[in-house]
């Protein structure tokens, strides 16, 4: 009997099969919600050329990726070019994102402005870097889609990015804001999208180790530490661990404005408000939903039923 040489591939282990098994599970999951997200919010329509802003960090690495691969299976067409801008950070690897993406064989487009001296040069040492770096570079990104004829302006921006924005704006602002999923841009010409919009960090964490970007840091602003964004990230990172439900309701309720139980004037006519004796929706009882039982999980089950009855 003769005996084959070729040998046979070793059969792979339980642990080989489950991370196979996670991996598919978390790419599957970031296509989906990200093409639900396009859906929901219109973010990309036939023959639309889309600029991914590409920083060389894990989430747009990740946006950039998702949007290739659902290129390829869109019932529509249209084109992505990645944008980087080459900020002149001193240590910045100017090679890493050009190779990467010649690799990809993504059509790109380097942008070299230094903002970096201008920022280090405005604001005081210690002090918070973010909110000039980021108005600079808006307006260069504005500048480059006009010239390259980008229709779409695509951020890696997720959904934990749009809840700490929301809580930055109550905690420190004093109002409801946080960052939509589509908009028009300051200077009221472009249109500025979120794909990443219902995708959670963590998931954009696991698929950056997966895929293995060449991720670069950010050693401006990204390094300062007590931001007060940092601060708010910690938070909803806690809630994910201790109360997995509650950053994912509360992202939600962005979504479920009710503006007859809010406060805001301009919103709704509370002083034109009143009775023509037709049962409303959004009246007393709107506060008698399925989930009352919110208000009352802390209290015995015993005092709990009396409030409810």
């Amino acid at each position: 009997m003769q005996v084959s040489e070729q040998r046979r591939a070793p059969a792979s282990s339980p642990a080989e099969r489950r991370q196979r098994h996670d991996e598919n599970k978390l790419v599957k999951r970031l296509l989906r919600e990200t093409g639900r997200a396009i859906h929901d919010y219109g973010m990309i329509e036939d023959g639309d050329t889309v600029m991914v802003c590409l920083s060389g960090g894990k989430d747009s690495f990740g946006l950039l990726d998702i949007l290739l691969t659902l290129r390829e299976r869109a019932p529509i067409r249209f084109d992505i070019i990645a944008v980087n801008l080459d900020q002149k950070q001193p240590g910045f690897p100017e090679h890493v994102l050009p190779d990467y993406l010649r690799r990809k064989g993504v059509r790109f487009h380097i942008e070299e402005q230094d903002t970096y001296s201008v920022v280090t040069r405005v604001i005081p040492e210690g002090k918070t870097m973010c909110s000039l770096c980021s108005r600079l570079r808006r307006g260069i990104l504005y500048r480059v889609a006009d010239e390259l004829g980008a229709t779409k302006i695509a951020l890696g921006h997720h959904r934990d990015d749009i809840l700490a924005t929301f809580f930055l704006n109550l905690f420190y602002g004093g109002r409801l804001k946080a960052m939509p999923p589509r908009l028009v841009s300051d200077d009221g010409r472009h249109r500025v999208i979120r794909p990443l919009a219902y995708v959670a960090e963590k998931d954009l964490i696991a698929y950056a180790a997966m895929r293995q970007f060449p991720i670069i840091p950010c050693n401006l602003c990204g390094s300062q530490e007590n931001l007060k964004r940092q601060e708010v990230g910690r938070m909803i990172a806690d809630w994910d661990q201790r109360f997995p439900s509650r950053s994912w309701n509360v992202f939600g309720a962005l979504s479920r404005v009710v503006p007859s139980h809010l406060m805001d004037r301009d919103l709704f006519d509370f002083v034109g408000l009143a009775p023509n004796g037709i049962a409303r929706p959004d009246g007393d009882t709107a506060f008698d939903g399925d989930d009352s039982g919110a208000y009352f999980g802390d209290l015995p089950a015993g005092v709990r039923q009396r409030f409810q009855d």
